[in-house]
């Protein structure tokens, strides 16, 4: 299949499921039998817009595909429950992208007894912050791997500050596509408290959205931090530094709605990703 990758700016029209185009993906208008495909499915004039929102109306009715490299690179940012997790699975499974996760590295790292490691522990113990430099280090030696620099890869939850962002922009780490999932406060707290933990097979469940089986409710537990006053500390951290990264990414940032449930969140991220992967009918 044709990829929209390694190529310069093209212009794409984009239609979504709801719409009659009978190829259902992006394609090249400057094709004449792909602009006829257009007319036939009756597509709206073309407008940009890059913030996907809304489930039957045209996701992206024209965008310009920025000049790439060979391989996908996506951030994806959001704040702590919006469901990154999930959608970072499901990308992963589809787009076959390397996931990296800043705080698992440094773990890693830790656990491995790497020189990363060592760095990032002494300032651990001593109860600092893990310097700038070295967290951005390790992301750019993990991005540097083959795999990755194969496959493409997906930086999860990173970077969270200005300060984050300005160091791995200095890095020359910059991504194709900044997803940023919002979702209301008070959604998020009825998410977090209403988690429950079986200590026995690790699994988490919600007491509304996916209750445990009968057999295991005996033995949840709700974790410490699950609880409001925590999430909304970490919620004020969020909303204090989300603008300001953004900021840096604004030519390729797209905000998604994470009210909607898991599956819509995805159709609309997946949308968004199969203008880079699928260029031609």
């Amino acid at each position: 299949m044709p990829t929209a990758l390694g190529v310069k700016s093209q212009t794409l029209c984009w239609l979504s499921h709801a719409d009659c185009c009978p190829t259902h993906r992006p394609h090249r208008t400057g094709s004449n039998h792909r602009r006829k495909l257009c007319q036939a499915a009756n597509c709206k004039p073309p407008r940009i817009r890059t913030r996907v929102s809304g489930s039957s109306e045209m996701v992206l009715d024209k965008f310009e595909v920025p000049e790439v490299s060979s391989t996908l690179k996506v951030m994806i940012s959001g704040p702590p429950a919006a469901g990154k997790g999930t959608q970072c699975e499901r990308i992963v499974k589809k787009y076959g992208l390397v996931h990296i996760s800043a705080g698992d590295l440094l773990r890693a790292e830790i656990e491995a007894g790497s020189e990363f490691g060592k760095k990032a522990k002494g300032f651990m113990d001593k109860g600092q912050l893990v310097p700038n430099e070295v967290v951005v280090q390790l992301v750019k030696s993990r991005l540097e791997r083959p795999d990755a620099a194969k496959s493409g890869w997906l930086l999860d939850g990173y970077p969270r500050s200005s300060e984050q962002a300005v160091a791995i922009k200095e890095a020359g780490i910059e991504p194709d596509v900044f997803i940023l999932i919002n979702v209301e406060d008070e959604s998020l707290v009825e998410r977090v408290t209403g988690r429950r933990l079986d200590p026995e097979t690790g699994k988490i469940y919600h007491i509304k959205h996916s209750p445990a089986p009968k057999e295991a409710e005996h033995r949840l537990v709700q974790r410490s931090d699950d609880n409001e006053e925590a999430l909304r500390s970490r919620l004020a951290t969020h909303h204090k530094n989300v603008t300001d990264v953004v900021s840096h990414y604004t030519d390729v940032v797209a905000e998604v709605n994470g009210d909607a449930s898991m599956d819509e969140v995805f159709a609309k991220i997946d949308g968004l990703l199969s203008v880079y992967t699928a260029a031609g009918v």
